[in-house]
């Protein structure tokens, strides 16, 4: 009895194995579950034959279902390729039927395309139905007449199905917008007039075109806020004056310099003559003696020469006294 207890244990285990075993690879449930849903789907071909290609048939076949009802026919293959191929059915298969019931003409291979590009497709149909709001970042510029003025812009766009296979996202829509900011701003002969009228920003960008080449479709920009900035105009002048006294001043001191040692070069030169003259007094007890040892210098006129040395100092003294009042 015991051994019979034991066999009809292992029986029973071998046998809840192999449902399971047969349930995994043949999804009853899900079979029916199609079947009267109108989606036609064969046990061994379709549903195990996507076990063994390493396909969940419980993605295939609710996808299917949900195609099915929203009056969409999708091959099976297809979606098993897109599967394959990395994609995200179940959001191929909710784009296609929100498209399909907004009009937008959405088919299966661009679905797919956009979906294997790596953006989400279920969001680009929502955003073709309904229009997203993108703020762009503080952007400053300056009028002609030098005040800086600080923008803000909210843009409306609507995803272009059709571009956003190799379309630009939202980045370069951003970066056109300010750029077309910046360009409007720069135009304006004053702040005053941007002030103003606002609007006028508004219709500038939006003549440019900005949406060509994008993902999306630019609907509107406004123009959230504008603030008064620096005056960049009166900076930089302020700083070219201060620019222009650096360089007059160091022009001042290359010619001081330059006079100081024109100076310091005639002083040299005065002293190298006094030095000439010193060295030739010096020549002239020696050249008095040699005159008198030859003959050439009498007595007389030696004291002829002192008479007249003295009278010359003794008018060069008496003259000084004058040039001191002159110079006063």
């Amino acid at each position: 009895m015991e051994a019979l207890t034991g066999l009809s244990v292992v029986i029973i285990i071998a046998i809840v194995l192999f449902l399971l075993l047969f349930l995994y690879f043949v999804p009853l449930g899900l079979f029916i579950t199609a079947y009267f849903s109108g989606v036609k789907v064969k046990i061994f071909k379709d549903l195990v034959g996507m076990r063994l290609r390493k396909v969940p048939p419980v993605v295939i076949v609710r996808s299917m279902i949900t195609a099915t009802k929203a009056g969409i026919t999708i091959d099976q293959s297809k979606l098993e390729a897109h599967y394959l191929a990395g994609g995200n059915v179940i959001k191929v298969i909710n784009a296609l039927v929100s498209a399909d019931k907004a009009n937008l003409g959405l088919t299966f291979e661009r679905a797919t395309a956009i979906d294997l590009a790596g953006r989400d497709v279920l969001e680009a149909v929502k955003m073709s139905v309904i229009p997203k709001v993108i703020e762009t970042p503080v952007v400053a510029a300056v009028a002609k007449d030098g005040i800086q003025l600080k923008a803000i812009a909210r843009v409306t766009v609507r995803a272009n199905i059709g571009r956003l296979v190799g379309g630009a996202g939202e980045a370069t829509v951003l970066a056109r917008v300010g750029e077309g900011i910046v360009s409007t701003i720069g135009s304006a002969i004053s702040h005053k007039e941007v002030l103003e009228n606002p609007d006028k920003i508004s219709k500038g960008v939006l003549a440019k075109g900005l949406d060509s080449g994008t993902a999306f479709e630019i609907l509107s920009i406004d123009i959230a806020d504008v603030d008064i900035g620096q005056n960049i105009g009166a900076i930089l002048q302020t700083d070219q004056a201060e620019a222009d006294l650096k360089v007059a001043r160091a022009k001042a001191e290359e010619r001081r310099a330059a006079a100081v040692a024109s100076e310091q070069e005639m002083i040299a030169e005065v002293a190298r003559q006094r030095a000439k003259v010193v060295e030739a007094e010096a020549e002239v007890p020696r050249a008095m003696a040699e005159a008198f040892r030859n003959g050439n210098l009498g007595i007389m006129d030696y004291y002829n020469m002192k008479n007249i040395q003295a009278d010359t100092d003794m008018r060069t003294s008496i003259s000084k006294p004058d040039r001191i009042k002159d110079k006063e």
